[in-house]
């Protein structure tokens, strides 16, 4: 379970799935909204909230492992995976949930973690090819 509180002063602590980098996630408002701000090196990165709610609920009614498939914005994701769901016209906000533009992706590399340490899935840590599934 996560020990940080996600705040902008207590913010949580991750790694990649593969645990090749880390970064720092944390709960803000911008522009009237609940985001979460992805801090990793120098760049900063913001997706939609809900996404948190949105992936875990998804991954329950999926009910078996699925694919991250993390991909930068400007490439296609593969179909059937995290990254793919959470670019998807078919999801809950009905396309992005990355909202910078030109760094809208990696969300299935970024979010995963997240969903991890609070306690709502389970991730796989391999060096390719990670998976997740809702507890």
């Amino acid at each position: 379970m996560a020990t940080a509180t996600g705040t902008k002063e207590d913010p949580w602590k991750l790694k990649t799935p593969p645990g090749t980098s880390d970064y720092e996630l944390y709960k803000d408002v911008k522009d009237g909204n609940d985001v979460l701000v992805c801090t990793v090196g120098k760049t900063v990165l913001y997706y939609d909230y809900r996404c948190i709610a949105d992936l875990h609920d998804m991954l329950k009614k999926h009910g078996d492992w699925m694919e991250l498939g993390a991909a930068d914005e400007q490439k296609d994701a593969k179909q059937g995976t995290v990254e793919a769901w959470g670019r998807s016209s078919e999801n809950p906000v009905g396309g992005w949930y990355g909202l910078k533009k030109g760094l809208r992706g990696r969300f299935g590399m970024y979010i995963p973690p997240l969903l991890e340490v609070l306690g709502l899935a389970e991730l796989e840590h391999n060096p390719k090819n990670n998976r997740m599934r809702a507890i």
